[in-house]
């Protein structure tokens, strides 16, 4: 299996070689300066910019800087020198070194050079780095550029409000972020790095770090087991493993030694494969339990493959690099925005024109052109979009979901297909035997609870169910697949193993052996004195030596032993497999008539069955003539025995859950590393498929020895009677309800993904069934669901889920340990019921971000009405006037209306995935024409009262000062925007009431959310802001609320001087004209010239 390169492939659609140009450089350097570092961001932001605008196009052979347009965008840099040779560049990319190759003109992974430091290492990154990216953000530059207009304008308050706001959002980001790379990088490290014993030249054993190791290396396995640094594949001996962790089953596998070629096994012919060699290779981050070895041999295997490369490595990348999740909602938002930014941009060069056209000072033209952007383009809207996704969260977690993912809550809240994984999710953990089904003389007998009968003891049925199976002993503990151990624990039968040290004596020949207990069998006839005492108990002995076992076949759906009975010179063959499968290779008159009904009978009720059959061996074929047999000779002319019936219980909850999920027109599959039948017997059982339905199963098989790649497809019940039968659709109420659905294996799944593309998508349409999926085929499904446009949600429990769960628009895992460090969502309840949990609080999330961006949106536009319109006089709304609208009644109405619950079951309507759409935009567009409406009416209907007039102190209902006579000229210092005028009163009003009614028709409920009167502190907000502004309106307040809400008021000085100097500032008559006269006035009687004015100024006659 010598390998010297592998090529991976990389999907990519175009690669694009450049190399960095100085001159280039220095421009865009230069520009960087002009805008004062912006161009900088923009490049940060936009990294194929920054490659297009500093590097000029070349060859991919020389380039120093390599575009990748893939799956995700990517750009990389290459590492290494551009020098001549067979492998010159380098390219490094998530994890994965790639190298030039001049004769294929292509990136290629060698495997034999250049292959590194055998280590998964997860960095993680610097907490200035992760803020340093965070706070790059678009949205934090432009809140950043709006509190520094806001500070210029001298309007700290609200400033000061976003700037905390802000704060907590990035600190809560980076916690989140943190704690995910610590948790990934912990899990990595536990195991990757341990002490190997590597067999050197001349049979030398050396001590080396797992580090080291190098594809080609002969690692030893310790007896006492270990956690596998590599992929590896076993040379002598055998392993049991549990693979867990690759396959989501907690079942130990017995992994032999690779066949040498020539040993009359067709798998020891050719090359070495690791997909074709499974059961001889030891993956990455598997435990090995076990090992065995015969003629003090050491069990020794090759190492085929190191760090990320590995199994392991490739689950472990897939998590830190996940394909992105593309939301409408997030595309729809971006586009809603840039549209304000076009409606800021009229309003911008508006004001500048205007200002212009009235000799306004130019730094009062730069801030107030500039704050119209800010008000176009709330800088809360980050902060208000969050709310609702909080509030979200906070109510997951008191019922046990756990999120790290926030912004993946408003996604689940469109999910309309989940993948499940089996066991440990939709079921318990293991089979239940529910009962056995014997067969004599072709007929069948009544069915019976158990096979731990004295009768049944030495009957062939019984020795099949305790010699066909592949269980082995860990630590005195039987251990091995759930349905074998179930099925030998039926019987009672007791198994023995050859110890470590016998093994070790003998080449391979000591046998399991099985063996009834004593209770089972006949009473033990009386011992004759001249009888031999071992001649004696060897008479009595009852024991059946396992002499050869072929393993368990998905291909072949069957498994079969050579065992012989202790005294017998005879030897027998015992099958066992799919019922239809092992009934074709039996004698016909062997098999009962009445078979095909039968076993749809217990098929129809969500049975697992397995079928048992016999065969009594030739004298001729001895214990070496077995060892090279075919198994197909072996397979042959079997006599049938009958049926065992098994059971995978489910959780009691997992039916319940799913009829909801289908009522909600939610669509559900099963994707498990499990056996193909027993999926499906658990889709039926748990109404993933109805009764009804037919399952077709696709066998699809690769191009060999010429011939192309193909797929066999038939039903997974009753073929015979249904194969020629296209699938059909049948009216039922209407619409057209699908009556098949598709059922496959891994091994075909991959096969259909590389020939057969244009077949996949239709059977991902119909698919309920995937089995013996690997963790990356999990994630490929994912992918090959999400192309055709679903929302796809993942539950599962198992390491082998976690890229998968990653993938998933909405990941939510069942166990708190691999799983939980890739997966969005964590559930403490150890069943599937959080799943219709998480959908509705989805999309009670997603609602809300609907009704705040629709309500942010409107907010912005109605105050940029109520500015537009007052600037065309000069006047703009004051600090305090803003302030109120933003704190008092946006965020408090944002923050409230977030509050609403979900709705408390799953309807079969779908919220809305995008902003645009006809009656969103609809809804939206008809609030600002009645708000400009009301607006422009109230402005123009002010100004023709018979009351108006243009503004002066003396008419100033707000005026604060003490003194009534001073004349207009003297306010420019208190009142330098022109902010106390009746246009501005009237619009803050109108503008006020506009907020509220626009938050009460936004803050939609049933059917995702409660109604808004349950939400009472929203309720509260809107009746005590109304109160307050009616309040405000129709009272006459003549010296401090209307003042403190138009104008910017100064503050009263503590020295005596500078008070004096502020009244003086004010005061008409001050300072004294000079044509003026200043005379004292007598005391009125009674009087201390303390407590009256002491002079009067007069003017000159």
């Amino acid at each position: 299996f010598d390998r010297s390169t592998e090529k991976v492939q990389v999907r990519y659609s175009e690669l694009q070689g450049y190399r960095v140009c100085r001159w280039r450089v220095a421009v865009v350097g230069l520009w960087v300066l002009c805008t004062g570092g912006f161009l900088l961001l923009l490049l940060y932001w936009m990294p194929e910019w920054c490659v297009k605008a500093t590097c000029s196009r070349t060859t991919v052979r020389e380039a120093e800087v390599v575009l990748l347009q893939s799956t995700v965008s990517h750009c990389s840099r290459y590492y290494g020198s551009n020098h001549s040779g067979y492998f010159s560049n380098t390219l490094f990319y998530f994890h994965t070194k790639y190298y030039w190759n001049d004769e294929v003109q292509n990136f290629e992974v060698l495997m034999r050079l250049f292959f590194g430091v055998n280590e998964i290492a997860v960095k993680v990154p610097s907490v200035f780095k992760l803020l340093i990216k965070e706070v790059l953000n678009p949205f934090y530059i432009f809140q950043l550029f709006s509190v520094i207009l806001w500070s210029a304008d001298e309007y700290y308050y609200y400033a000061v409000a976003i700037v905390f706001m802000s704060v907590i959002s990035i600190a809560t980001s980076l916690y989140t972020i943190k704690k995910q790379y610590v948790m990934l990088h912990d899990l990595v490290a536990a195991h990757s790095i341990v002490r190997v014993s590597v067999c050197r030249a001349n049979n030398d054993i050396e001590e080396a770090l797992s580090t080291d190791l190098v594809p080609g290396d002969v690692m030893v396995i310790p007896s006492n087991g270990t956690i596998m640094p590599c992929d590896a594949v076993l040379v002598s001996g055998t392993c049991i493993v549990n693979e867990s962790m690759l396959t989501g089953e907690s079942v130990p596998v017995t992994k032999t030694n690779l066949p040498n070629p020539g040993e009359g096994d067709k798998e020891g012919d050719g090359a070495y494969s690791m997909e074709e060699h499974k059961r001889h290779t030891l993956f990455c981050g598997t435990h090995i339990i076990q090992t065995r070895f015969y003629s003090g041999e050491l069990v020794k295997a090759v190492v085929v493959r190191t760090g990320f490369s590995t199994a392991k490595g490739q689950l472990v990348r897939s998590i830190l690099y996940p394909k992105p999740t593309d939301f409408k909602l997030y595309r729809d938002a971006y586009l809603f925005l840039l549209c304000l930014v076009a409606i800021a941009g009229i309003g911008f060069v508006y004001s500048i024109v205007l200002s212009i056209m009235n000799k306004v000072p130019a730094k009062t033209i730069i801030i107030e052109s500039l704050d119209i952007i800010t008000i176009t383009v709330p800088p809360a809207l980050p902060a208000a979009m969050t709310a609702g996704i909080v509030y979200a969260q906070r109510r997951l977690k008191r019922i046990g979901i756990f999120c790290i993912s926030p912004q993946r809550i408003n996604i689940c809240g469109q999910l309309n297909l989940v993948c499940f994984d089996k066991t440990g999710t939709l079921t318990e953990d293991g089979l239940d035997l529910w009962g056995v089904q014997r067969v004599e003389n072709g007929t069948f007998h009544l069915s019976e609870e158990n096979a731990y009968k004295e009768s049944l003891v030495k009957s062939q049925f019984v020795a099949c169910m305790a010699t066909c199976h592949s269980l082995t002993k860990i630590d005195g503990q039987l251990s091995g697949d759930p349905l074998d151990l179930k099925m030998f624990e039926a019987t009672g039968w007791i198994l023995e193993e050859a110890t470590e040290e016998e093994t070790s004596l003998h080449d391979r020949i000591m046998p399991t052996v099985v063996r009834p207990p004593k209770q089972l069998m006949p009473p033990e006839p009386v011992m004759s004195p001249e009888q031999d005492m071992e001649l004696y108990d060897l008479s009595l002995a009852y024991e059946i030596g396992i002499v050869r076992q072929f393993p368990f076949s998905s291909a072949l759906q069957r498994m079969c032993v050579v065992a012989r009975l202790l005294g017998e010179k005879r030897m027998d063959a015992y099958l066992k497999g799919a019922p239809e499968v092992v009934a074709s290779l039996c004698k016909k008159d062997t098999v009962p008539e009445d078979f095909a009904e039968v076993l749809e009978d217990y098929t129809k009720q969500g049975f697992r069955v397995i079928a048992l059959a016999h065969r009594r061996l030739e004298s001729k074929l001895t214990w070496h003539k077995v060892q090279n047999i075919n198994r197909d000779q072996m397979e042959a002319n079997m006599e049938f025995l009958g049926l065992i019936i098994m059971q995978n219980k489910l959780k009691a909850e997992t039916a319940g859950v799913l009829e909801d999920l289908r009522r909600a027109h939610i669509r559900t599959v099963m994707v498990t590393g499990d056996n193909m039948l027993t999926a499906i017997s658990v889709a039926r059982d748990c109404g993933m498929i109805p009764p009804q339905d037919r399952v077709i199963i696709a066998d699809a098989l690769p191009s060999k020895d010429g011939q192309s790649a193909k797929i066999n497809w038939r039903y997974a019940d009753k073929p015979s009677k249904h194969m020629g039968k296209a699938p059909r659709l049948e009216v039922r109420d209407g619409p057209l309800v699908d009556q098949y659905h598709f059922a496959m294996s891994g091994k075909s799944f991959a096969v259909i993904t590389e020939h057969f593309q244009d077949v996949l998508q239709k059977l991902v349409l119909h698919g309920t069934v995937f089995a013996r999926m690997a963790p990356d085929q999990k994630t490929q499904l994912i992918e090959a669901l999400q192309s055709v446009d679903y929302f796809v949600g993942m539950c599962g429990d198992g390491a082998n889920d976690c890229g998968a769960l990653k993938r998933a628009h909405g990941g939510i895992s069942l166990s708190e340990l691999e799983a939980s460090v890739a997966s969005p969502f964590t559930s403490r309840t150890p069943n599937i019921s959080c799943v219709p949990s998480l959908i509705r609080e989805g999309r009670a999330a997603l609602i809300t971000s609907f009704c705040v961006f629709k309500f942010m949106a409107l907010y912005s536009i109605i105050q940029y009405i109520s500015v537009t319109l007052l600037y065309s006089i000069l006047s703009n709304l004051g600090d305090f006037q803003f302030l109120f609208i933003d704190i008092a009644i946006i965020l408090l109405i944002v923050f409230t209306m977030s509050l609403n619950p979900a709705w408390k079951e799953l309807v079969s309507r779908r919220p809305p995935s995008g902003l645009i759409s006809g009656p969103l935009l609809f809804s939206v567009l008809t609030q600002i024409l009645i708000c400009l409406g009301f607006q422009t009416i109230a402005f123009l209907w002010v100004r023709h009262q018979a009351w108006y007039d243009i503004w002066t102190p003396e008419s100033d209902a707000c005026n604060s000062s003490p003194h009534a006579n001073f004349s207009p000229k003297h306010n420019s210092s208190e009142d330098d925007h022109n902010i106390k005028n009746y246009e501005n009163t009237s619009l803050f009003y109108v503008s006020s009431f506009q907020y509220l009614i626009v938050a009460i028709v936004f803050s939609k409920g049933k059917p995702f959310r409660q109604p808004s009167y349950k939400n009472w502190p929203f309720v509260v907000s809107c009746i005590g802001l109304y109160i307050f502004l009616f309040f405000i309106m129709f009272y006459p307040v003549n010296d401090f609320c209307l003042s403190w809400l138009c104008c910017r008021q100064r503050k009263v000085p503590k020295a005596l001087y500078m008070h004096l100097a502020q009244e003086l500032s004010v005061d008409p008559d001050w300072p004294p004209k000079p044509t003026t006269t200043t005379e004292a006035n007598p005391p009125p009687p009674g009087n201390t010239p303390e407590n009256c004015s002491s002079y009067q100024i007069m003017g000159d006659s």
